[in-house]
């Protein structure tokens, strides 16, 4: 199951036409939307008001491993394609 299959702490985000992560990296260059994961979860670990910031902060990073492995298997297939 992939982060953007579920949601932590609540369904607020499942409920919308379009979840909001998605429409941010659509806008967002693959760097730019890397960054906001990782200030994401900074802000959720900074701001630990007991296990709900910590699991938040765990989905996002979860999210965050997701981008950077298919832009490394992006990577991976394009070399092989010489």
């Amino acid at each position: 199951m992939s982060a953007s299959d579920r949601q932590v702490g609540g369904d607020h985000y499942n409920k919308l036409a379009v979840e909001v992560w998605d429409a941010l990296q659509s806008w967002m260059t693959p760097e730019e939307f890397q960054g906001f994961l990782k200030g994401c979860a900074i802000k959720y670990l900074a701001r630990t008001k007991g296990n709900d910031d910590i699991y938040k902060a765990h989905h996002v990073l979860e999210k965050l491993i997701e981008e950077k492995e298919k832009e490394q298997s992006k990577v991976r297939g394009a070399s092989g394609n010489l």
